[in-house]
């Protein structure tokens, strides 16, 4: 039998953003916890946590590929987005659906990727400014 995988080039994964790198990372270790949160949960906040993670993934991979002055409402998109994501995360845990071992790990990823936004954010209006754009 000849192997349909002898003409497959084994390329590593393309370089991402360190922001996009990070919330894929923390989006990872979500996705485990959240197929054994309890069921009620699971297919409520659980099911609109990983909803907000996707959105939040795909604002900042498109604000990735964009122009300077394109890209600020996806950021800002994203780090609404992700404040929603800690508030859901904090009745989940308040709750007992996530220990505080869980809690713990996927919030200090979750406010480590608002700050690596919120630092993007504030360059981008800072090089957005009409008075940065009067200077070109």
């Amino acid at each position: 039998m000849k192997n349909i995988f002898t003409n497959v080039s084994l390329t590593p994964p393309p370089k991402l953003l360190p922001v996009l790198q990070k919330l894929k990372t923390v989006y990872s270790q979500w996705y485990i916890y959240y197929h054994i949160l309890p069921k009620p949960h699971r297919h409520s906040l659980g099911w609109r946590i990983d909803s907000l993670f996707i959105e939040t993934i795909e604002a900042v991979a498109t604000a990735g590929f964009l122009a300077r002055e394109e890209k600020l409402p996806y950021v800002r998109y994203a780090i609404r987005k992700l404040d929603t994501i800690q508030v859901l995360l904090l009745v989940l845990w308040e709750n007992k659906s996530l220990t505080s071992k869980q809690y713990i790990l996927i919030a200090q990823g979750v406010e480590e990727v608002g700050r690596n936004l919120g630092g993007w954010s504030g360059k981008l209006r800072k090089e957005n400014s009409p008075t940065k754009q009067e200077r070109k």
